[in-house]
């Protein structure tokens, strides 16, 4: 048998090659009409309203990222759990059971508070929600 860096080569050519190839083969047989209506923007049968650009605040993203983080550290404690039982059950230490899980958990609470300090989960009102607050 020969070296296996041909087979990985050559499936990684193939890999290339399909998709390349489709793309130009779709290139030399489909019609081109250009028109108008093609470059504009498809609402869902709707007339397109303003600049599809738009701000969106910051708050989203980082509320998604400590989302994440948290959620993480779900997926990382509930093995732990499983397994505290069995581990008290064949005589580990409570302290070596304990403390790692302690450690981390110490970790993503001090991260919750620099977050916290730093205003990362403290909810920004929209300017035109403070418009409507100081009118009443």
């Amino acid at each position: 048998m020969g070296n296996p860096w041909i087979a990985i080569g050559a499936l990684a050519l193939v890999g290339l090659l399909i998709p390349v190839g489709m793309m130009a083969i779709s290139k030399l047989l489909r019609p081109s009409v250009p028109e108008q209506g093609k470059r504009s923007t498809y609402e869902s049968g709707e007339i397109p309203t303003g600049d599809t650009r738009i701000r969106f605040n910051i708050q989203y993203y980082m509320v998604a990222l400590l989302f994440l983080i948290f959620d993480i550290e779900t997926v990382l404690i509930f093995p732990w759990t499983v397994i505290y039982r069995s581990a008290l059950e064949n005589g580990v230490g409570l302290t070596r059971i304990l403390g790692p899980m302690l450690v981390f958990i110490g970790i993503l609470v001090v991260g919750l508070g620099w977050a916290w300090r730093n205003g990362a989960v403290k909810w920004v009102r929209s300017p035109r929600a403070e418009k409507r607050k100081d009118a009443r």
